[in-house]
């Protein structure tokens, strides 16, 4: 009978996996601790060889766990002394420290002592039963089931579609660890001078001193497996995640109340905080819909109101804004109020313009609405745009709808609602058209067709897109065939459709130059500079059509502007010095 324990002491050693099983146990039974905000919902079933359902740490927030009963093991939520060590298995949750969650976990002495302890009890608790999760007997148990290396399987998939597989590898069926951070001897990447032996806790693991460059593309997995060390406490990965929100770490900070919020998903706090990061993070209406959810479980919750408040002023949504922040209690500000009736005025201005079609007058308001507080709003810099493509400032327009924060599809056409987010669109289209960008300019009046397919502005846009973008492909193939008639002639079909779009112009002006058309070509340039001043190959073409007809005044004034843009363009340094000579013979002549 002792030889029998010895055995299976020594089998239960040597099937433990490392660090998450030394910390939490050999089994995949991961008890939560109860919480006031759990409500006595999470209670055990009687059969004790049933497999248990995991807790799905990012994808099932808040199911409730299931275990086997068992009178003889009982869970601790404290630090315990390991005089105290019996028949228990105990989850350690102190309070963090820079030891146990960075990026190196530590074990000691005492977990390993506690380990045996547990490895002899459950021999004797157990010395009659077939355990289920070692696959004893003839019953088969799917992977999902076991526990600890079901979980973490799961974790690693969420991890790796999310981020990427760089930077966690498995280290065998029931544990994880960073790529890099727990000795793997395959790391590449830079290393700096350093390497020194720690001890360790008497394991003696050679460390080394990783560069920044390489410790930055490790952080968020750091923040994973921080997450794992400290699961069974919420509150604790709420004070981690605030920690990183104040270090400016926000995609850190949001994996943590990601963690939190899956342990326990009726805390309004932690979806408040989660709002926070992803505003930081420019997911303006991610963190409206979080928000939402947060006054939803906690209707009287004054600082969500407060946030949810300056999220809708930020979109243009004042009535919104102004109901939130009278809900918002001592967190409310006169001033927010105030402000929010300012942005409402100059909206109501914005409308007027565009409906008396005063492009110049609109494109004042949308800049002073922008000014005013609503710096987020996809419909006020949509009408910036139209007015500036209305006013032939094609640049403008572009820089404009760059200046505004990019939402992703899904959460736009949810937000907005199909019609709403295919007028975006549909500018977002002739934007893209008018800068050139002809495939982009199809995908998004395309996309716009599918949610508002009736609308009669969406038909006329897409006709036109696929016009010019027809035209300018049939151009380019007949220029490289050396067809500089037939491709200046496509062009010019395009620009039937799109006259003053400056990409068709030069290259129109292209073939001009090789039909010897220099003036023509100029132009053409000239054409396209004037509603996008800053087009480089529009402006190095005119300088070289002015030179081949000796206007050296003009190339050299082109030259120059083109020389402060790209000073280190050499056919731009070759033009400049030719035209500047040819310009001082002709004066010294004229002289």
């Amino acid at each position: 009978m002792e030889e029998n324990m010895v055995a299976a002491a020594a089998e239960r050693r040597r099937s433990g996996c490392g660090l998450l099983t030394v910390m939490f146990g050999r089994r995949g039974l991961w008890p939560k601790k109860s919480t006031a905000a759990d409500n006595g919902s999470q209670k055990s079933t009687s059969t004790a060889a049933t497999a248990t359902s995991n807790i799905q740490f990012t994808k099932s927030p808040g199911t409730a766990l299931k275990k086997p009963r068992d009178d003889h093991k009982k869970v601790s939520a404290k630090p315990v002394q390991n005089h105290k060590i019996q028949n228990q298995r105990s989850v350690v949750a102190s309070k963090p420290s820079a030891n146990q969650y960075p990026n190196n976990h530590q074990l000691g002495s005492y977990e390993s002592h506690q380990q045996q302890q547990q490895q002899r009890s459950s021999y004797n608790n157990n010395s009659n039963s077939v355990d289920p999760y070692r696959g004893g007997g003839q019953r088969k148990v799917p992977r999902e089931a076991i526990g600890l290396s079901g979980e973490l399987e799961s974790m690693i998939t969420d991890h790796q579609k999310a981020r990427g597989a760089n930077g966690l590898v498995r280290a065998s069926s029931s544990n994880i660890m960073l790529y890099g951070n727990l000795g793997n001897l395959n790391q590449t990447g830079p290393v700096t001078a350093g390497v020194h032996y720690g001890n360790n806790n008497g394991y003696g693991v050679k460390r080394t001193t990783m560069s920044a460059a390489a410790t930055k593309s490790q952080d968020q997995s750091g923040s994973l497996c921080r997450a794992i060390s400290t699961r069974m406490d919420p509150e604790t990965l709420k004070i981690m995640g605030n920690e990183d929100y104040k270090n400016g770490n926000f995609a850190e900070a949001l994996a943590l109340y990601d963690a939190a919020i899956a342990i326990d998903p009726n805390t309004a706090a932690y979806r408040s905080n989660k709002t926070a990061a992803l505003t930081a993070l420019g997911r303006i209406l991610d963190a409206v819909f979080e928000c939402r959810e947060a006054i939803r479980i906690e209707p009287h919750y004054h600082r969500a109101h407060h946030r949810l408040g300056n999220l809708y002023l930020r979109l243009g949504e004042v009535e919104k804004s102004i109901y939130h922040f009278k809900h918002s209690g001592p967190e409310a500000d006169t001033e927010d109020i105030a402000k929010a009736k300012t942005v409402q005025t100059k909206l109501n201005k914005c409308t007027e313009a565009k409906r008396l079609r005063d492009w110049n007058g609109l494109i004042t308001e949308t800049n002073k609405t922008i000014s005013a507080g609503a710096d987020a709003a996809p419909q006020v810099y949509a009408l910036l745009a139209e007015a500036l493509l209305k006013t032939h400032r094609h640049q403008e327009a572009d820089e404009a709808l760059s200046r505004c924060p990019v939402f992703d599809v899904d959460t736009s056409t949810r937000y907005y609602g199909p019609v709403g987010y295919a007028g975006f669109l549909v500018v977002r289209a002739q934007v893209h058209l008018a800068s050139g960008r002809f495939d982009e300019a199809v995908e998004a009046i395309q996309r716009a067709g599918k949610l508002d397919g009736n609308n009669r502005e969406v038909i006329m846009v897409s006709r036109r897109a696929h016009a010019v973008a027809e035209a300018r492909f049939r151009g380019n193939e007949l220029f490289k065939a050396g067809r500089y008639q037939e491709a200046c002639a496509a062009y010019g079909e395009g620009l039937d459709n799109d006259p003053r779009n400056s990409v068709l112009l030069c290259n129109r002006a292209a073939c001009r130059t090789k039909l010897g058309q220099f003036d023509k070509a100029v132009e053409d340039c000239t054409a396209a500079l004037s509603v996008r001043p800053g087009y480089g190959k529009a402006r190095l073409r005119r300088a070289d059509c002015n030179s081949k007809i000796g206007k050296w005044e003009l190339a050299v004034g082109d030259y120059e502007i083109l020389r402060k843009e790209t000073p280190e363009d050499e056919q731009v340094t070759r033009g400049l010095s030719e035209a500047q000579q040819q310009l001082m013979k002709r004066r010294g002549q004229d002289s």
